[in-house]
């Protein structure tokens, strides 16, 4: 028996709001804006929250020596129609040209690390 269950994801950000906007874009659910802390629920799964953190300092990706910490994997119907809502909403590509893999990944608009995934 589990001791625990997840109840939220959180990531650190200069802007949570915009960030929370983001996601909402790209998973859908209900943007809750509790000032520096915004939740995004979502259908089916744990929450997306975002922390403000005034200092934060995006991960590097691919970097050994600067650790990506956590990403989240995204699963899609469509990779190429999933890639140009994510571009339109903000994404940047960081491994997205090789077509032949089951996914591409990408950086959010805070520069978290995170992949579109075939499902």
């Amino acid at each position: 028996m589990p001791v625990a269950k997840v109840g939220a994801v959180v990531l650190d950000c200069v802007d949570p709001r915009a960030l929370a906007g983001f996601y909402a874009g790209l998973v859908g659910g209900t943007v809750e804006d509790q000032g520096r802390w915004v939740d995004l629920r979502v259908a089916g799964g744990p929450a997306l929250a975002f922390q403000e953190a005034s200092g934060h300092v995006p991960p590097r990706w691919p970097a050994p020596d600067h650790s990506q910490q956590f990403h989240l994997d995204l699963t899609v119907e469509d990779l190429d129609a999933a890639e140009k809502e994510a571009l339109a909403l903000g994404a940047k590509p960081l491994d997205a040209e090789d077509r032949s893999r089951s996914f591409r990944v990408y950086a959010d608009p805070a520069g978290h690390p995170f992949c579109l995934c075939a499902g």
